[in-house]
């Protein structure tokens, strides 16, 4: 189950932005986007490729450097390394001025950065009193560390956020990374799902066909309201309910289950050696393995022994 959407939907809300709301794409088809509309822009996540070089000073990969533009877009060089993803988010927003609701404290920074040159901006971000502590509210719960990934010489994967936009009647890709941000041609509000598609089709094809870990999300505005206007009581309840899944799900995210899964588990102990003692506490261990190695040998055969639903294994 991928939350994302609620995470970056309620860092918005949180930052005090009005009306907007975060949707995950399935699809790379332009009308899956444009059914959005409006759409104010989009963040794409990707693995980051450790055996090539990833940012140049002369032209990137695709499009073209457009270094005026950071003096008329709000663009920000990315100083610190795991907030990429609100930075996506802000580069989207930002150049949304009299689109979108930002609140009074982005109005504020915003107006105060875009004097600046783009690694000041990026200080100023990570300063930011404001967007530190939003950004750090959904930070997941880590209680375990595992020692042994520091010690095997093994490197984790590592995933980057990009922010692709239309100001200006200009595509633009927004990444922190790069030296300035990078131009993909004209393209108004009505051409952005046509074009933006096309830009991240040849990214998604610089990969291996093995590579699949991607994560798309439209920046739109907060789908409630035109369920109002159109006065579409099962769109309003459908999207009300999304937005109290999204609120559990984050709360699970920042929640510590340790005490409660040590509670659980020394309460049913208790309970198999009330019940018959020892055997009765051995029998439920032997009872608990067969059960698992059932389920992974169905699995193996292609039967889902598990009944389907059982001990996925879900990311984000």
């Amino acid at each position: 189950m991928n939350t994302r959407q609620g995470v970056f939907t309620f860092l918005l809300n949180n930052l005090g932005v009005q009306n907007v709301q975060f949707e995950e794409l399935i699809t790379l088809e332009p009308d899956s986007l444009a059914s959005l509309y409006p759409v104010y822009g989009v963040i794409f996540l990707f693995k980051y490729p450790t055996d090539t070089p990833y940012t140049s000073t002369d032209k990137p990969l695709d499009g073209t450097f457009d270094r005026d533009a950071a003096e008329r877009l709000w663009f920000a060089a990315q100083t610190i390394q795991n907030a990429c993803g609100t930075q996506a988010l802000l580069s989207v927003l930002m150049n949304k001025e009299g689109e979108v609701d930002v609140g009074k404290p982005l109005e504020e920074f915003r107006e105060f950065t875009m004097a600046l040159p783009p690694e000041f901006r990026g200080e100023a971000l990570s300063n930011s009193e404001l967007i530190r502590d939003v950004h750090n509210s959904f930070a997941k719960s880590s209680p375990f560390v595992d020692e042994t990934q520091r010690t095997s010489g093994e490197t984790e994967d590592a995933f980057h956020f990009v922010a692709y936009t239309p100001v200006d009647g200009t595509l633009y890709e927004l990444d922190g990374l790069q030296p300035a941000p990078i131009s993909h041609g004209a393209c108004s509000a009505e051409d952005f799902p046509a074009k933006v598609m096309e830009v991240l089709q040849r990214r998604i094809a610089r990969y291996e066909l093995s590579e699949i870990r991607f994560n798309l999300m439209a920046m739109v505005r907060d789908r409630r309201i035109a369920a109002r206007e159109f006065g579409d009581a099962e769109a309003l309840a459908r999207e009300e309910r999304k937005r109290r899944d999204w609120q559990f799900e984050n709360a699970l995210r920042r929640h510590n289950f340790v005490g409660f899964a040590g509670a659980v588990l020394k309460g049913v102990v208790d309970a198999k050696l009330k019940e018959g003692g020892e055997a009765a506490y051995e029998k439920w261990v032997e009872d608990a393995k067969a059960k698992t190695r059932q389920r992974l040998e169905g699995r193996k055969k292609g039967g889902g022994g598990g009944g389907g639903g059982e001990d996925v294994e879900m990311e984000g």
